[in-house]
Protein backbone atom coordinates (compact mmCIF):
# COMPACT_ATOMS: atom_id res chain seq x y z
CA UNK A 1 0.00 0.00 0.00
CA UNK A 2 1.37 3.41 -0.98
CA UNK A 3 1.72 6.03 1.75
CA UNK A 4 1.95 9.16 -0.42
CA UNK A 5 1.74 10.38 -4.00
CA UNK A 6 4.72 12.14 -5.58
CA UNK A 7 5.14 13.97 -8.89
CA UNK A 8 8.62 13.52 -10.38
CA UNK A 9 9.63 15.93 -13.17
CA UNK A 10 13.01 15.06 -14.70
CA UNK A 11 13.95 15.02 -18.38
CA UNK A 12 16.90 12.65 -18.07
CA UNK A 13 15.39 9.16 -18.69
CA UNK A 14 17.98 7.28 -16.64
CA UNK A 15 17.80 9.57 -13.61
CA UNK A 16 14.02 9.74 -13.88
CA UNK A 17 13.81 5.95 -13.79
CA UNK A 18 16.30 5.61 -10.95
CA UNK A 19 14.55 8.19 -8.76
CA UNK A 20 11.14 6.65 -9.43
CA UNK A 21 12.47 3.21 -8.50
CA UNK A 22 14.01 4.52 -5.26
CA UNK A 23 10.85 6.37 -4.20
CA UNK A 24 8.60 3.45 -5.15
CA UNK A 25 10.73 1.17 -2.97
CA UNK A 26 9.77 3.47 -0.06
CA UNK A 27 6.08 2.83 -0.79
CA UNK A 28 5.52 6.11 -2.61
CA UNK A 29 3.21 6.28 -5.62
CA UNK A 30 5.22 8.16 -8.26
CA UNK A 31 3.85 9.90 -11.34
CA UNK A 32 6.87 10.67 -13.52
CA UNK A 33 6.97 13.09 -16.46
CA UNK A 34 9.81 14.38 -18.63
CA UNK A 35 8.88 17.94 -19.63
CA UNK A 36 7.52 21.10 -18.04
CA UNK A 37 4.37 21.44 -20.15
CA UNK A 38 3.05 17.98 -19.28
CA UNK A 39 4.03 18.57 -15.65
CA UNK A 40 2.00 21.78 -15.71
CA UNK A 41 -1.13 19.84 -16.65
CA UNK A 42 -0.42 17.12 -14.07
CA UNK A 43 -0.10 19.69 -11.29
CA UNK A 44 -3.40 21.29 -12.26
CA UNK A 45 -5.30 18.01 -12.51
CA UNK A 46 -3.95 16.04 -9.52
CA UNK A 47 -3.09 16.40 -5.84
CA UNK A 48 0.38 15.44 -4.62
CA UNK A 49 2.10 15.37 -1.26
CA UNK A 50 5.45 16.41 -2.74
CA UNK A 51 6.82 17.55 -6.09
CA UNK A 52 10.39 16.74 -7.17
CA UNK A 53 11.39 18.80 -10.19
CA UNK A 54 14.47 19.47 -12.27
CA UNK A 55 15.23 23.10 -13.16
CA UNK A 56 16.31 22.63 -16.78
CA UNK A 57 13.23 21.13 -18.41
CA UNK A 58 12.04 21.18 -22.02
CA UNK A 59 8.85 23.14 -22.67
CA UNK A 60 8.83 25.04 -19.38
CA UNK A 61 11.65 25.54 -16.88
CA UNK A 62 11.43 24.41 -13.30
CA UNK A 63 11.62 28.03 -12.16
CA UNK A 64 8.58 29.04 -14.24
CA UNK A 65 6.72 25.87 -13.38
CA UNK A 66 7.23 26.33 -9.64
CA UNK A 67 6.33 30.02 -9.77
CA UNK A 68 3.05 29.25 -11.53
CA UNK A 69 2.30 26.34 -9.17
CA UNK A 70 2.60 28.66 -6.19
CA UNK A 71 -0.11 30.96 -7.56
CA UNK A 72 -2.72 28.33 -6.65
CA UNK A 73 -0.95 25.92 -4.29
CA UNK A 74 1.13 27.19 -1.38
CA UNK A 75 1.05 23.99 0.68
CA UNK A 76 2.57 21.14 -1.35
CA UNK A 77 6.36 21.05 -0.80
CA UNK A 78 8.64 21.34 -3.83
CA UNK A 79 12.15 19.85 -3.98
CA UNK A 80 14.25 21.23 -6.84
CA UNK A 81 17.02 19.30 -8.59
CA UNK A 82 19.82 20.99 -10.50
CA UNK A 83 23.23 20.29 -11.95
CA UNK A 84 24.48 23.60 -10.59
CA UNK A 85 25.38 24.65 -7.05
CA UNK A 86 25.64 28.42 -7.49
CA UNK A 87 23.99 30.45 -4.76
CA UNK A 88 22.18 32.58 -7.37
CA UNK A 89 20.36 29.51 -8.72
CA UNK A 90 19.33 28.49 -5.22
CA UNK A 91 18.09 31.99 -4.40
CA UNK A 92 16.08 32.07 -7.62
CA UNK A 93 14.60 28.66 -6.85
CA UNK A 94 13.61 29.62 -3.33
CA UNK A 95 12.15 32.89 -4.56
CA UNK A 96 9.98 30.93 -7.00
CA UNK A 97 8.56 29.01 -4.06
CA UNK A 98 10.76 25.91 -3.75
CA UNK A 99 11.10 24.43 -0.28
CA UNK A 100 14.39 22.62 -0.68
CA UNK A 101 17.24 22.17 -3.15
CA UNK A 102 19.37 19.17 -4.11
CA UNK A 103 22.41 19.43 -6.37
CA UNK A 104 23.31 16.66 -8.82
CA UNK A 105 24.90 14.24 -8.43
CA UNK A 106 23.24 13.18 -5.18
CA UNK A 107 22.75 10.05 -3.12
CA UNK A 108 19.31 8.49 -3.52
CA UNK A 109 19.11 8.05 0.23
CA UNK A 110 19.51 11.79 0.71
CA UNK A 111 16.74 12.51 -1.76
CA UNK A 112 14.45 10.06 0.02
CA UNK A 113 15.20 11.63 3.41
CA UNK A 114 14.49 15.12 2.09
CA UNK A 115 11.19 14.06 0.52
CA UNK A 116 10.17 12.33 3.76
CA UNK A 117 11.16 15.37 5.81
CA UNK A 118 9.26 17.80 3.58
CA UNK A 119 6.08 15.71 3.58
CA UNK A 120 6.28 15.15 7.33
CA UNK A 121 6.51 18.88 8.00
CA UNK A 122 3.61 19.54 5.66
CA UNK A 123 1.44 16.95 7.39
CA UNK A 124 2.25 18.31 10.84
CA UNK A 125 1.36 21.81 9.68
CA UNK A 126 -1.98 20.56 8.37
CA UNK A 127 -2.72 18.62 11.57
CA UNK A 128 -1.99 21.70 13.70
CA UNK A 129 -4.02 24.00 11.50
CA UNK A 130 -6.27 26.26 13.57
CA UNK A 131 -8.90 28.77 12.56
CA UNK A 132 -7.49 31.85 14.20
CA UNK A 133 -5.23 34.82 13.62
CA UNK A 134 -1.90 35.90 15.04
CA UNK A 135 -1.33 39.62 15.46
CA UNK A 136 2.09 41.19 16.05
CA UNK A 137 1.99 44.98 15.91
CA UNK A 138 0.57 45.97 12.52
CA UNK A 139 1.13 42.44 11.13
CA UNK A 140 -1.79 40.03 10.94
CA UNK A 141 -1.40 36.34 10.07
CA UNK A 142 -4.35 34.12 9.19
CA UNK A 143 -3.20 30.65 10.13
CA UNK A 144 -6.11 28.93 8.39
CA UNK A 145 -5.72 30.66 5.02
CA UNK A 146 -1.95 31.12 5.43
CA UNK A 147 -2.19 34.78 4.51
CA UNK A 148 -0.34 37.80 5.86
CA UNK A 149 -1.33 41.46 6.02
CA UNK A 150 0.60 44.52 7.13
CA UNK A 151 -1.23 47.79 7.72
CA UNK A 152 -4.20 46.25 5.94
CA UNK A 153 -2.20 45.37 2.81
CA UNK A 154 -1.78 41.70 1.92
CA UNK A 155 1.85 40.56 1.68
CA UNK A 156 2.50 37.63 -0.66
CA UNK A 157 4.94 35.16 0.90
CA UNK A 158 6.33 31.81 -0.17
CA UNK A 159 5.58 28.85 2.14
CA UNK A 160 8.99 29.00 3.84
CA UNK A 161 8.85 32.78 4.29
CA UNK A 162 5.42 32.37 5.84
CA UNK A 163 6.61 29.63 8.21
CA UNK A 164 9.56 31.72 9.41
CA UNK A 165 7.36 34.76 10.01
CA UNK A 166 4.76 32.71 11.86
CA UNK A 167 7.43 31.14 14.08
CA UNK A 168 8.76 34.59 15.01
CA UNK A 169 5.31 36.15 15.37
CA UNK A 170 3.88 33.64 17.84
CA UNK A 171 6.63 34.63 20.30
CA UNK A 172 7.45 38.28 19.49
CA UNK A 173 10.66 39.48 21.11
CA UNK A 174 11.92 35.93 21.65
CA UNK A 175 15.21 35.09 19.92
CA UNK A 176 14.95 32.09 17.62
CA UNK A 177 18.24 30.58 16.43
CA UNK A 178 18.95 29.42 12.88
CA UNK A 179 19.25 25.86 14.14
CA UNK A 180 15.81 26.09 15.73
CA UNK A 181 14.34 27.28 12.43
CA UNK A 182 16.05 24.45 10.57
CA UNK A 183 14.76 21.92 13.09
CA UNK A 184 11.19 23.22 13.23
CA UNK A 185 10.66 24.22 9.59
CA UNK A 186 13.01 22.03 7.56
CA UNK A 187 12.83 19.04 9.86
CA UNK A 188 16.48 19.17 10.91
CA UNK A 189 17.86 17.96 7.59
CA UNK A 190 21.42 16.78 8.13
CA UNK A 191 24.01 19.05 6.58
CA UNK A 192 21.50 21.80 5.87
CA UNK A 193 23.30 25.09 5.18
CA UNK A 194 22.31 27.85 7.61
CA UNK A 195 23.04 30.37 4.83
CA UNK A 196 19.73 29.30 3.33
CA UNK A 197 17.97 30.60 6.44
CA UNK A 198 19.70 33.95 5.95
CA UNK A 199 18.50 34.04 2.34
CA UNK A 200 14.89 33.44 3.39
CA UNK A 201 15.05 36.04 6.14
CA UNK A 202 16.40 38.55 3.62
CA UNK A 203 13.50 37.74 1.26
CA UNK A 204 11.09 38.20 4.15
CA UNK A 205 12.54 41.57 5.10
CA UNK A 206 12.31 42.79 1.50
CA UNK A 207 8.62 41.90 1.39
CA UNK A 208 7.48 42.62 4.95
CA UNK A 209 9.67 45.48 6.18
CA UNK A 210 11.13 47.44 3.27
CA UNK A 211 7.86 48.41 1.49
CA UNK A 212 6.41 49.68 4.79
CA UNK A 213 9.54 51.50 5.96
CA UNK A 214 9.79 49.26 9.02
CA UNK A 215 12.53 47.24 10.68
CA UNK A 216 10.64 44.46 12.39
CA UNK A 217 12.73 41.35 11.80
CA UNK A 218 15.83 41.87 13.88
CA UNK A 219 19.10 39.97 14.13
CA UNK A 220 20.86 39.27 17.41
CA UNK A 221 24.37 38.60 16.14
CA UNK A 222 25.57 35.19 17.26
CA UNK A 223 22.14 34.18 18.56
CA UNK A 224 19.40 34.40 15.94
CA UNK A 225 16.36 36.42 14.90
CA UNK A 226 13.43 38.01 16.70
CA UNK A 227 10.34 40.04 15.82
CA UNK A 228 10.33 43.53 17.29
CA UNK A 229 6.84 45.05 17.51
Amino acid sequence: MFNMRILLIEDDPTLNGNVKEALTAERMLVDNVFDGLLAERMLQQNTYECVVMDINLPGKSGFDLCRQFRTYNSRTPVLMLTAFSELEDKIKGFDCGADDYLTKPFFMRELILRVQSLTKRSRIADDNQVDDRVTAGDITIDRRQKKVWRQGTEVELTPREYQILLRLAVTPGEIVSKNELISEIWGGIAGFNTNTVEVYVNFLRNKLDKPFNRTTIRTKVGYGYFLEV
